[in-house]
C-alpha cells in the first residue's frame, strides 16, 4: 500500500517489526496523521505536511514533549511511544503514540445523535479539561522552558502575520486591516499557563459508550502564554459554521443541547477563577489566527500538497472569519 508521506517499509525497518499496514486518519488540516499496525500492536503516527512547512508550525518534538509531560496530569493525553527526528526514515521528523479507540465528533450531525443532555455534559467537560490544562504547574511537569510568556500576545500577532505572508496566494479583503487593528491595541496578557493552541471539541477523542473525554489531541501549537487565547479560540470553534460532508454548514452551538457561549464562559470562570469580562481583542485575534491557518491550508491545497478529502471548501471559510474578527473590534 502506498501512503503519501508514509513509507511503510522504511518504518518497519526502523521499528524492527513485522509487515505494517496503515491508513490516513482524516480531519486534520495541518500535520498528517496515520493509523499503523503490525497486526498485534496499533499506533498513531504524526508527521508534518509534505510541503510548505512554515517555521515552528509543525514541530514534532513540541507535540511529543507536551503530551509526555502531561501524562500524569489531570489532562487526558495518549501515551507517547517514540519520537524520531532522523529525516532519513520518512523524510521528516515524526512520532508514534498509542492508538486510543474513540470517536472524533467533527460533523454537527454526529452531535445531533448524542441527545441534549449528553451533548451538554460533554461540551462542559471539555471546558473543564481546558481549565485543568491552564491550572497545570508548568515547572512541576517539566515545561518551564516550553515557551516565553513575556510579550506572548505581541509575538503571536507578529507570528501569525508572518504565517499569512508566507501563505499568500490571493487577496483576502479585510485581513490586513484586521491585523493592523489587533497590532494597535495588544493586551499585556494575564498569568502564563500551558496552552493547547487549538482547543476545540473535535480535537478531543470521545468514548462512544458514555460520551466522555478520552484524550485531547493535536498539540502542535501548544506553548506557554495567555490562557485567554485558548478560551477565545474555543468559543470561536463553537460558534462558527462547520462544513459537513453532507448538508448545509452548521455551527456546533446550533445543535440542541450544546451550551451557549455564556454557559461555557461561566463554566470556565468558575473552574479557573479568571476574569472573562473583556474578551473582544482575544476573540478578534482568534478569528485572525484561524483565518491564517485556513489560508495556509488553502495554499497547500492549491499546490496539490494536501492528503485526504475535505480541502476544497477551506478557502471559502477565510473571509467570514476576517469579517467576524473585525466585528469583534467595533
Amino acid at each position: 500500500m502506498t501512503l503519501p508521506g508514509l513509507d511503510l517499509e522504511r518504518l518497519r525497518d526502523y521499528l524492527d517489526t513485522g509487515p505494517l499496514t496503515g491508513r490516513v486518519l482524516g480531519g486534520g488540516k495541518s500535520n498528517l496523521t496515520y493509523h499503523v499496525t503490525d497486526g498485534t500492536e496499533e499506533w498513531v503516527l504524526r508527521r508534518p505536511p509534505l510541503w510548505h512547512v512554515l517555521a515552528t508550525a509543525h514541530d514534532m518534538r513540541r507535540e511529543f514533549t507536551v503530551m509526555r509531560a502531561l501524562a500524569d496530569s489531570p489532562v487526558p493525553v495518549p501515551k507517547m511511544v517514540r519520537l524520531c527526528e532522523d529525516t532519513g526514515v520518512l523524510g521528516a521528523p515524526f512520532y508514534l503514540m498509542e492508538h486510543v479507540p474513540g470517536a472524533v465528533l467533527r460533523d454537527p450531525a454526529l452531535l445531533d445523535g448524542l441527545g441534549e443532555d449528553r451533548l451538554r455534559g460533554l461540551v462542559l467537560e471539555t471546558v473543564d479539561v481546558l481549565a485543568a490544562l491552564h491550572a497545570v504547574d508548568s515547572a512541576a511537569v517539566g515545561l518551564v522552558d516550553f515557551g516565553r510568556p513575556q510579550g506572548f500576545n505581541e509575538r503571536q500577532v507578529r507570528r501569525w502575520r508572518r504565517q499569512l505572508d508566507d501563505s499568500r496566494s490571493r487577496e483576502v479583503p479585510g485581513i490586513d486591516e484586521l491585523h493592523a487593528r489587533l497590532a494597535a491595541d495588544i493586551p499585556p496578557g494575564r498569568d502564563a499557563t500551558v496552552l493547547h493552541g487549538d482547543f476545540r471539541l473535535d480535537n478531543v477523542l470521545v468514548d462512544t459508550d458514555g460520551y466522555r473525554v478520552r484524550v485531547v489531541l493535536d498539540w502542535e501549537m501548544s506553548t506557554l502564554g495567555d490562557p485567554l487565547t485558548d478560551v477565545a479560540l474555543m468559543l470561536l470553534y463553537a460558534e462558527r459554521p462547520v462544513v459537513p460532508e453532507h448538508g448545509p454548514p452548521r455551527s456546533p452551538s446550533s445543535v440542541a443541547g450544546h451550551p451557549s457561549v455564556e454557559d461555557m464562559l461561566a463554566r470556565y470562570a468558575a473552574a479557573s477563577g479568571r476574569d472573562l469580562s473583556d474578551l473582544c481583542w482575544y476573540r478578534a485575534f482568534a478569528a485572525f489566527k484561524l483565518a491564517v491557518i485556513l489560508e495556509g491550508v488553502h495554499y497547500r491545497h492549491l499546490h496539490g500538497q494536501t492528503v485526504g478529502p475535505g480541502f476544497d471548501h477551506v478557502g471559502a471559510q477565510v473571509r467570514p472569519l476576517v469579517e467576524r474578527g473585525l466585528a469583534q473590534l467595533l
